[in-house]
């Protein structure tokens, strides 16, 4: 198995990270601006990019430290089976965010091309929250020309 990994750290607090990766109007800030679902563990969070998108379920939440999800739609087919994990962990200048896409079958060009998107939409999470400007899809940072 193999694993995406990224850390970020950010100017606010995990009760406000925490917001912007549970609720609905926190995650249109910074992933997608299409996305429906969030809230409580069991909901299928589903976000769409122009015609696609992925379907998350909630597995775990707790409040202002974890923030767990396993995909639930059958598209992008890699993504099956794999899970999405938030951990948030406050110092005395800025809170982390350990980001990890765990579960992959095997790394491939595709599993590359989603570790950089993550890193992209991470960013976008720590602009949203510390100058109130994410770049959530359509508008994200584009990382080639296909």
């Amino acid at each position: 198995m193999f694993d995406i990994n990224h850390e970020v750290g950010i100017k606010a607090s995990p009760e406000t990270i925490y917001e912007a990766l549970t609720t609905d109007k926190g995650l249109a800030t910074w992933w997608t601006d299409n996305v429906r679902g969030a809230g409580k563990v069991g909901s299928v969070i589903r976000f769409r990019f122009g015609e696609s998108g992925h379907d998350f379920k909630v597995t775990e939440l707790i409040p202002g430290k974890i923030v767990r999800w396993s995909h639930s739609g059958s598209w992008p087919e890699s993504w099956l089976g794999t899970e999405v994990l938030f951990q948030i962990k406050a110092d005395e200048d800025q809170t982390f965010v350990r980001f990890t896409h765990s579960r992959w079958q095997e790394s491939t060009d595709f599993m590359a091309h989603c570790s950089t998107k993550w890193a992209v939409f991470l960013i976008s999470l720590k602009d949203a929250l510390e100058s109130n400007r994410g770049r959530p899809f359509p508008n994200d940072i584009q990382v080639n020309h296909s």
